[in-house]
């Protein structure tokens, strides 16, 4: 085991070399159980995807939709669509059958409980973009939001940690924007945080991505210690099942076509071509509802314009629910937060227990 001693004994590169290797350990990526692709296009060449274009809202009370491919066993019932971990490598998820390019979406949702569960629901695109709301079942008053670029995880200082009253027990509407400018994601249609693309140090999300949401055990055995530490593990299966519930997910498609292609292997939005449509072709403009397609449930069930309402007209004056002090641009639609942002770096957090950790004799039980 690494003690103090033994760290103030090394000469100043080994030592630096150490406290980065295990700050790696630490934070090992979130979202592993979602985080994968069968095809990156920034190595050759790959199928387009399939585009919604348009917007849809699903009621998951009503059954199963197709305008989702199961993954594991999710089940239905009265409060929409349950994923359950009951034992070492469950990890039910629900994949969209198509690929949004920018655009927005709400998700209204329980977050399953548990130490070391780990609820997740996640924009991604086949280079690895990706965009995120993540829930530790330890902590029932949070939610993380992350976001990386191409898979990069070159630093770890992305994350910020979001109070949310009972996450388990009470339901929650969680949302995320995403244009070509800038991240907005809100808790009950009140603004948490704000990613400008400028403010992104080159790892902005800007490829089609598909959404993917359920839950998995960052803290089961089998899993590294940096992610079985970071999902406040390990998971004790006999406390189970964990379940977490989706009720109903609405999404905007903020371009048109019938799918997405990239035009060269440099990942940029500007190189992406839409098929019969056009790349932010529904940006600032009125987006018709659809039918989400045919439900797989019994007869009878339906899909639910989005947002209920037959149409949305998308402006960038205002943002619902946004904080004092927070103001919106009204020729760039870009948020601006005020001089101090109620936000908490989860690397932060981190290195404090680590600091505290080498002050108490030991790094978090971390074996070199």
């Amino acid at each position: 085991m690494l003690l103090l001693k033994d760290l103030l004994a090394m000469s100043a590169p080994l030592r630096l070399i150490t406290i980065t290797t295990i700050t790696a350990l630490l934070f090992t990526r979130a979202s592993l159980a979602q985080t994968f692709t069968s095809c990156n296009p920034t190595q050759g060449q790959c199928p387009s995807n399939t585009a919604l274009g348009r917007s849809i809202s699903v009621d998951f009370t009503a059954g199963a939709s197709d305008e989702f491919t199961p993954v594991g066993n999710p089940t239905y019932g009265p409060d929409g669509v349950s994923f359950t971990v009951a034992a070492g490598g469950d990890a039910p998820q629900l994949h969209s059958n198509w690929y949004i390019m920018f655009g927005k979406y709400e998700i209204t949702m329980k977050t399953a409980p548990g130490a070391g569960i780990v609820s997740s629901s996640v924009l991604q695109s086949d280079d690895l973009d990706e965009i995120d709301w993540e829930w530790l079942g330890a902590q029932n008053d949070q939610v993380q939001t992350n976001y990386f670029g191409k898979g990069q995880t070159t630093t770890y200082d992305r994350a910020t940690v979001v109070s949310v009253n009972n996450t388990q027990g009470e339901w929650h509407t969680y949302g995320i924007e995403w244009t070509d400018q800038q991240i907005v994601w809100q808790v009950d249609g009140t603004t948490v945080r704000v990613l400008k693309a400028s403010d992104a140090n080159g790892q902005y999300p800007q490829t089609p991505s598909q959404l993917r949401f359920g839950p998995w055990s960052g803290g089961d055995p089998s899993n590294p210690q940096g992610t079985v530490s970071w999902s406040e593990g390990p998971t004790d299966y006999a406390n189970g099942p964990f379940v977490m519930v989706v009720q109903s997910v609405s999404v905007v498609d903020y371009s048109t076509g019938s799918s997405y292609a990239y035009g060269d292997r440099g990942g940029s939005w500007s190189s992406i071509m839409s098929d019969g449509g056009r790349v932010n072709g529904n940006v600032g403009g009125s987006v018709v509802a659809a039918p989400a397609g045919s439900v797989t449930s019994a007869p009878g069930n339906s899909v639910v314009p989005a947002w209920s309402t037959p149409s949305m007209t998308l402006s960038y004056t205002n943002y619902p629910g946004l904080p004092t002090g927070w103001s919106v641009n009204p020729t760039t639609g870009k948020v601006v937060p005020p001089s101090a942002a109620s936000s908490v770096d989860v690397p932060i957090r981190f290195l404090c227990i680590a600091a505290c950790s080498l002050l108490g004799g030991s790094l978090l039980g971390v074996w070199l």
